[in-house]
């Protein structure tokens, strides 16, 4: 478990954003990105810590932004509990990305390719996708509560034990992917397909899977092109 410092402005409720110390060891500072009197150079510090380290612990780098940075690349990149809430991804190409509680509550993601990641215990509650490609991951026992997602793919993916309640998936496709006791209660969907993924081990309402109550409309979701 992972504690986060909380920021020194008096009105804020904000986990601290990391500094380095001189040795690039990760440290706390004292506020958060917003209210830092150096954010410019905390974030550029950040920039340069994920580009030439490739195991991460610890990071609290919320808020900061990653759009199109020149030799920053999260290929084979590894990330244990690390924070980049409310960040935002711009244009990032990855392959064979790896977290483990790592939390991506609120963050935003635009046209980004993350193949082949591989992401356990990690969250992304109310974040946004558009244009995200996770083709080929295995995302096990993640959280996607109240996700945007549109015009992006999880296709070919391990989604096994995951959440996306309440989420609204649009233009979205989950095909050839294991659902097995993934969760999509209360989901908003338009065009969103689940094409050879396997729908009757998954959960769409209260009443649970197919697999379990033997209700062959919970095969195929409303809505839904299988």
């Amino acid at each position: 478990m992972f504690f986060w410092k909380k920021c020194q402005c008096p009105t804020c409720r904000k986990s601290v954003v990391s500094d380095f110390d001189e040795n690039w060891n990760i440290i706390d500072s004292d506020y958060c990105l917003r209210h830092s009197p150096n954010a410019e150079e905390i974030t550029t510090k950040v920039h340069h810590y994920i580009a030439h380290n490739e195991k991460i612990i610890g990071l609290n780098a919320s808020g900061i932004v990653f759009s199109n940075i020149d030799d920053f690349n999260l290929t084979n990149k590894r990330f244990y509990g690390c924070n980049f809430m409310q960040c935002i991804f711009r244009g990032l190409q990855s392959k064979g990305f790896r977290s483990r509680m790592t939390t991506f509550d609120f963050a935003v993601f635009s046209d980004c390719n993350l193949l082949e990641s591989n992401m356990q215990f990690t969250s992304f509650a109310g974040a946004k996708f558009s244009h995200v490609l996770f083709t080929g991951s295995d995302m096990i026992q993640d959280n996607f509560v109240g996700l945007e997602s549109f015009q992006s793919s999880f296709d070919d993916s391990d989604l096994y034990n995951s959440r996306f309640i309440r989420a609204r998936l649009i233009d979205t496709s989950i095909r050839n992917c294991n659902i097995k006791n993934t969760v999509f209660r209360e989901i908003e969907q338009t065009n969103l397909s689940f094409k050879l993924s396997n729908t009757n081990e998954a959960i769409f309402d209260e009443r649970g899977s197919a697999l379990f109550t033997g209700m062959k409309e919970l095969d195929n979701p409303v809505g839904a092109r299988v």
